[in-house]
């Protein structure tokens, strides 16, 4: 960082209104619920568990994911100065080299509370928190494939925080059953991640971002996005029923044909209702996700 110069070097300390804004809570709820689902499939009561819920659910929010908005924010601002001009970092308003400060102190702190709750979190938060600088900085910068880089956020977001909650509760490695379906369902999320990428199609062009709409077209993207959360959904549901696990099979089933009769209408216009859909759609989807993880626990 040493040639990025004084100026930056000593840069006024931002305010903590715009911290918050970096760290984007609207972001946190997708990793905050798979950590539930993790919670409610691993069957276990809460019953002298709290502490820990609490420390779960302080990193796979806050911590973690807020580590990994403040680390792709830093790795973006020349993206961001094009697409989104009034974010913190390219506004000005967190200058110098805080961007960078905040992301580094973000992954030591989430590190230590995941090592205090346990080693299965401790080993699931440090892949968290290389998928998140592997997504984002150079030299991986996975960010610019549009295979590997949704399936890096997906995992992380959707496989790693429900594992994290799963273990939490067990105070152990999950059962087969549970790390088959967060597995599935962290491959279906490739799908909400490509349909994230729509809205930054001009921006990645321009800079060199492979996303799916930039290599494959924004129609064929939309189609595989939604072909990829309909088989992963469809896979979870015939596991479900082939573990007597009928009521919540049959639950994920609904909200699956739902999902189907919404996704012609994104298709035809991918570009401008990607977050119609993402509203609809995608709501369906986690709401699945409870389904199989409340049929995992032994709720229905």
């Amino acid at each position: 960082m040493g040639s990025v110069g004084s100026s930056i070097a000593y840069a006024k300390r931002p305010a903590p209104r715009d911290v918050l804004e970096l760290l984007k809570p609207i972001t946190w709820f997708p990793p905050m619920w798979a950590f539930m689902c993790g919670v409610v499939s691993s069957g276990v009561g809460l019953d002298g568990r709290w502490l820990f819920l609490f420390a779960g659910i302080l990193l796979t929010g806050p911590l973690v994911c807020g580590t990994s908005q403040a680390v792709n924010d830093w790795y973006d601002r020349h993206v961001d100065a094009i697409n989104q001009p009034e974010r913190p970092i390219p506004s000005g308003r967190i200058a110098g080299n805080w961007g960078w400060r905040i992301a580094v102190l973000g992954t030591l702190l989430s590190a230590l509370v995941a090592w205090l709750v346990g080693p299965w979190v401790f080993a699931a938060t440090l892949l968290g928190l290389a998928c998140a600088w592997a997504y984002s900085a150079p030299p991986l910068r996975l960010k610019t494939s549009g295979w590997i880089g949704p399936a890096t956020v997906a995992l992380s977001y959707e496989g790693l925080t429900w594992f994290t909650g799963a273990s939490v509760m067990a105070g152990n490695l999950p059962r087969p059953e549970i790390l088959i379906v967060l597995l599935l369902y962290s491959i279906g999320a490739h799908g909400i991640m490509t349909l994230n990428d729509f809205k930054a199609v001009v921006g990645d062009t321009a800079t060199g971002v492979r996303s799916l709409p930039v290599i494959l077209g924004v129609g064929p993207a939309a189609r595989l996005a939604c072909l990829v959360m309909a088989l992963c959904q469809a896979a979870v549901v015939a596991l479900l029923m082939r573990w007597g696990l009928i009521i919540a099979a049959g639950l994920v089933a609904l909200l699956l044909l739902a999902q189907i009769a919404l996704m012609p209408r994104l298709i035809r216009n991918p570009a401008r209702l990607a977050p119609w859909y993402a509203a609809r759609g995608v709501t369906l989807y986690v709401l699945g996700m409870l389904a199989a993880a409340l049929g995992l626990g032994g709720y229905l």
